[in-house]
């Protein structure tokens, strides 16, 4: 039976043959090893080691590409996938998180890759439509609701601004009470029913038409278009404290957001060549 042992125990009994080894592993000159490549070295002990330089450190290059970049517009979302996209890159529309995906290292149809790199649109609401959405629903002091209009004119589309601002300063409400009808009751006391009106008029004349609605410009996201967003105009008059209170509440906000983010994916999905998924990849 043969066995394997060290190079030095082989010659361990033979001091001659055991010099000149000694002097030949002396003697060797070192070689410079190229990064990028795999190798085996034979020890002095007769064993074997192995010597990877294939990773990064060595190279200087990444073995692949990796990392999520996120992008908070369209034109920086196609420009980073023209540079790394290629033919299998996946594309996802998330309609929940408002968030458009493109993994750029995706499967193919024969092999498996990585999908660790990653481009992601994430959309942010604009100024305008935080300050809007913000008061929405409520009901203010009529000063606070003219420093509100005064900051805000430039979204106003109908009224104009010049109106709307005089409306908001000038306004004025008065309460008028109709009896309608009395009934005798069992106790012989009377009961009287009426009804209250509450009516409205603003500028110096009392000549400015109260608008129903009122029609805004928003962008509800950064680098989209001005949506034509309907807000409804709402007044009343709190007689224990003798204030008025002016406000608005916006038609279907949620239906606006879903109407930019539609149109969003679509001006994507007709620059990329693969269709746009409903849904989102698997999370790394």
């Amino acid at each position: 039976m043969t066995y394997s042992t060290p190079l030095e125990a082989r010659f361990e009994g033979n001091d001659g043959t055991r010099a000149i080894i000694d002097v030949a592993m002396r003697a060797a000159q070192p070689h410079q090893l190229e990064p990028g490549n795999f190798y085996t070295l034979v020890t002095p002990g007769g064993g074997v080691q192995k010597v990877d330089l294939t990773g990064p450190e060595h190279t200087g290059v990444p073995a692949r590409k990796s990392g999520t970049t996120l992008v908070r517009d369209v034109d920086s979302f196609l420009a980073y996938f023209d540079k790394h996209g290629d033919s299998n890159t996946e594309v996802y529309a998330d309609v929940e998180r408002r968030t458009i995906t493109a993994v750029l290292d995706a499967h193919t149809d024969e092999d498996a890759r990585w999908g660790g790199h990653r481009v992601e649109l994430h959309l942010r609401e604009t100024s305008a439509w935080r300050a809007w959405t913000s008061m929405d629903g409520q009901l203010v002091p009529q000063g606070q609701f003219a420093e509100f209009i005064e900051d805000n004119l430039v979204d106003l589309v109908e009224p104009t601004a010049a109106t709307m601002l005089e409306l908001a300063e000038s306004f004025e409400v008065t309460t008028s009470a109709e009896f309608q009808s009395s009934q005798r009751l069992d106790s012989g006391a009377r009961k009287f029913s009426y009804v209250e009106e509450q009516t409205g008029k603003a500028g110096h004349k009392g000549d400015i038409t109260i608008p129903a609605t009122l029609t805004l410009a928003l962008r509800p996201f950064e680098g989209t278009e001005p949506y034509k967003v309907i807000a409804r105009f709402k007044y009343r008059l709190d007689k224990a404290k003798g204030e008025l209170r002016l406000g608005f509440k916006i038609e279907r906000p949620g239906d606006v957001l879903a109407a930019a983010f539609a149109d969003i994916r679509t001006l994507i999905d007709s620059d990329v060549p693969m269709a746009v998924l409903n849904g989102a990849p698997t999370h790394r």
